[in-house]
C-alpha cells in the first residue's frame, strides 16, 4: 500500500520541520503517490492526482478567491495534501481564507514550523512509494505462482476459495448467478453469522462493474466465468466503509485471479476410464460441442466398429437413482462401472452403440439401429438387460435403479446431438420429477413435464438471468423491505388469475391483495392483466424453485 499523508508526517525528515496539521485532519489517510515541490500558483495544470505539494507559499494569490481557487483546483485534481513552509511568505500563521477552503475541501492542509530541506522529504517519501511499488510486484508474483499451481492441479473450488480467504485473511464465497453459496471459507469466523441469509444479503450488493468494493457492505466482489459465460461472483466480505479516495481495493488482484482460477478448472474435464470408453467418449462429446465435424464423428465410429451413416440414431442417457456419494474417487469408480454395465448390455443385445460417461454422473449413448431393428424392441431389451446386470453387481444388495432416458430417433449423424441433448434433458428431469406409476422400461419427452424441463437447467446461467430478469428487482425489495411480494404474486398466478380466490388464498382483505398486486406491477413494471407477462412470470417462478432445490 502507498504511505499515507499521516506516515509521510511521522518521518524523521519531515519531522525535523515541525509539522502541524491546521486543516483536514479528517483526511491524513490519503495516500501518497509522488511528492511535487512547487512555487506556481497554477501548479494543479501539471498534476495527475495522489501528490503531496510542498511549497514556501511566495507567489501564492494575496486575495481571498485568488487562494480559494488555489485549493480548490488541487483538491479538484486529486492531490493527497498540501504542505506550506513558514520562512519566506508566511511566519507564524496562514490565511483564514486559505486555511477556511482547505477545511471545506477536505483537503490536508500542513505547516512546517521550522526550515528544511525538501529534497530529504522527497527522497523519504519516493523511497517509501518504491517500496510500496515492489512490494506490491512480491505480492503479485506469490499470487501468480500459488494459483498458477492450483489450476495446473485442477484444484477443486473449495481448495481454491480457501487459498483465497487465506491469503486475503477474510472470509470468501463462492456463488452461482442464483445468489446460492457453491463453496465458502469463513477464515477462522463464525460460518453461520457468514451463510445466515446469505441470498439475501448477497441480492442488495449490486458493485459496478466485473469487480467492485460495496462500501456499504464491505464486500469486495468478482464475476466468474470464462468465454463470454458468466456462472457465478467471489464475493470476499470484508468490514463497512468507504476505501480512501481513488485507492484500488488491496484484495482486488488476489480475489480476480482466484476467479479466474476456478473459471479455468470448471473448463477441465479429468477423467479415468478405459482406452474403449475413452474414445467412445471422445466422440459423443465431440458430437454434443461441434468438436468433431459431421464427417469425423462418422469415419472414427465406423473405424470403432460402430456404423453411423445410413442407420437410426437414438441418444441415451443413463443416471444412476441413489443418494450422494462424498467420496469423489468412489464416485468416479461408479460411473467407471456403470458405464462398463450399459456397454455390456449393448453387447449382449447386439446393439451397434456409441457408450461413454457424459459428466460426473451420467453415461450417454448413440444407439444405431438397422432397417430391421425396431426401436420399441431394442429398447426395452436393452433396458431390461441393464437392471438385471446392475442387480447382479450389487450382490444381493439393493441395486440401485437406473434412470434410463431416451431422444428422439433421427436419420442422419448431423442430427445426433439433438437426440443426445433431448435425452440429457429427458434424463435429469426424470431423475429428480420422476412420474410416478409408469409402467414402461424408459422416458422419453412426454414423460416430463415443465417443471423436469426447469428443473434440469437449473445449473445454467441463461436461466438464472432469466429468473434474475424476470423476479430479481421484486426478489429484492422482499429481501430489503420484509415484505412477501413474490409469494403473493405466486398465489395470484396459481389461483388462475382469479384474484378473488387469490385473496382468499392469501388470507387477505381484497382490497390489501389488490394494492399488492398494483406494488408487484409498479416493481416489475409489468402489466399482471396480459396474458403473455404473467406466463412469464409464471415460468420465473417455477425456475426460482428448481434454482433454489
Amino acid at each position: 500500500m502507498l504511505p499515507t499523508v499521516a506516515r509521510v508526517l511521522d518521518l524523521d525528515a519531515m519531522r525535523r520541520g515541525l509539522p502541524q496539521v491546521v486543516a483536514g485532519a479528517a483526511h491524513l489517510e490519503r495516500p501518497v503517490r509522488w511528492v511535487h515541490v512547487s512555487e506556481l500558483p497554477d501548479v494543479a495544470g501539471v498534476l495527475q492526482g495522489g501528490e503531496l505539494v510542498l511549497t514556501t507559499g511566495i507567489a501564492l494569490p494575496e486575495d481571498r478567491d485568488g487562494l480559494a481557487r488555489y485549493v480548490r483546483e488541487l483538491d479538484e485534481v486529486g492531490v493527497a495534501g498540501l504542505v506550506i513552509e513558514f520562512g519566506r511568505r508566511y511566519f507564524d500563521s496562514l490565511p483564514r481564507a486559505l486555511v477556511h477552503a482547505a477545511e471545506q475541501r477536505g483537503l490536508p492542509l500542513i505547516v512546517l514550523r521550522r526550515e528544511l530541506r525538501f529534497v530529504a522529504v522527497t527522497e523519504a517519501v519516493h523511497a517509501l512509494v518504491v517500496n510500496a511499488q515492489l512490494e506490491q510486484l512480491r505480492t503479485s508474483e506469490a499470487v501468480h505462482q500459488v494459483f498458477n499451481e492450483l489450476a495446473v492441479e485442477g484444484a477443486e473450488p473449495a481448495e481454491v476459495v480457501r487459498q483465497v480467504a487465506q491469503m486475503a485473511g477474510a472470509p470468501v464465497v463462492l456463488e452461482n448467478l442464483a445468489h446460492q453459496v457453491l463453496a465458502h471459507d469463513p477464515a477462522g469466523r463464525s460460518e453461520v453469522e457468514l451463510l445466515e441469509s446469505w441470498e439475501r444479503r448477497s441480492r442488495g450488493v449490486r458493485p459496478p462493474g466485473r469487480t467492485g468494493h460495496d462500501p456499504r457492505s464491505g464486500w469486495l466482489v468478482t464475476t466468474v466465468g470464462a468465454r463470454g459465460q458468466d456462472w457465478g461472483r467471489l464475493v470476499l466480505v470484508g468490514e463497512p466503509g468507504p476505501l480512501p479516495t481513488d485507492t484500488p481495493h488491496p484484495h482486488a488482484m488476489l480475489l480476480e485471479r482466484g476467479a479466474a482460477t476456478l473459471a479455468l478448472n470448471r473448463l477441465v474435464v479429468r477423467d479415468r476410464e478405459s482406452l474403449e470408453r475413452q474414445t467412445h467418449r471422445t466422440l459423443l462429446s465431440g458430437i454434443l460441442t461441434h468438436a468433431l465435424t459431421v464427417s469425423e464423428v462418422a469415419l472414427r465410429a465406423q473405424a470403432l466398429g460402430v456404423p453411423l451413416e445410413g442407420r437410426r440414431l437414438v441418444g441415451v442417457v443413463l443416471r444412476e437413482r441413489r443418494g450422494p456419494i462424498p467420496a469423489a474417487l468412489e464416485a468416479q469408480a461408479r460411473l467407471r462401472d456403470f458405464t462398463e454395465l450399459a456397454a455390456t448390455a449393448v453387447r449382449g443385445c447386439r446393439l451397434a452403440a456409441l457408450v461413454g460417461a457424459l459428466d460426473d454422473e451420467g453415461v450417454g449413448l448413440l444407439i444405431a439401429l438397422g432397417s430391421q431393428q425396431d426401436e420399441h424392441t431394442a429398447l426395452e431389451a436393452f433396458a431390461a438387460a441393464l437392471r438385471k446386470l446392475a442387480a447382479e453387481a450389487a450382490r444381493g444388495e439393493t441395486a440401485p435403479e437406473p434412470v434410463i432416458a431416451v431422444g428422439s430417433s433421427v436419420g442422419s449423424v448431423r442430427d445426433a446431438r439433438r437426440t443426445l441433448l433431448e435425452a440429457t434433458q429427458v434424463a435429469d428431469a426424470a431423475l429428480h420429477e420422476a412420474p410416478g406409476g409408469r409402467p414402461a422400461a424408459y422416458y422419453r419427452l412426454p414423460d416430463v413435464r415443465l417443471r423436469g424441463l426447469l428443473h434440469l437447467l437449473r445449473d445454467d446461467a441463461r436461466l438464472q438471468t432469466y429468473v434474475e430478469r424476470e423476479l430479481g428487482p421484486l426478489l429484492a425489495y422482499d429481501a430489503e423491505h420484509g415484505s412477501q411480494l413474490v409469494q403473493m404474486l405466486r398465489i395470484y398466478l396459481e389461483q388462475g388469475r382469479n384474484k378473488s380466490a387469490a385473496a382468499d388464498a392469501a388470507h387477505l382483505s381484497r382490497p390489501s391483495f389488490y394494492d399488492r398486486l398494483h406494488k408487484v406491477e409498479r416493481i416489475l413494471a409489468v402489466d399482471l392483466d396480459q396474458v403473455e407477462s404473467c406466463l412469464s412470470l409464471h415460468v420465473a417462478l417455477l425456475a426460482l424453485d428448481a434454482v433454489r432445490r
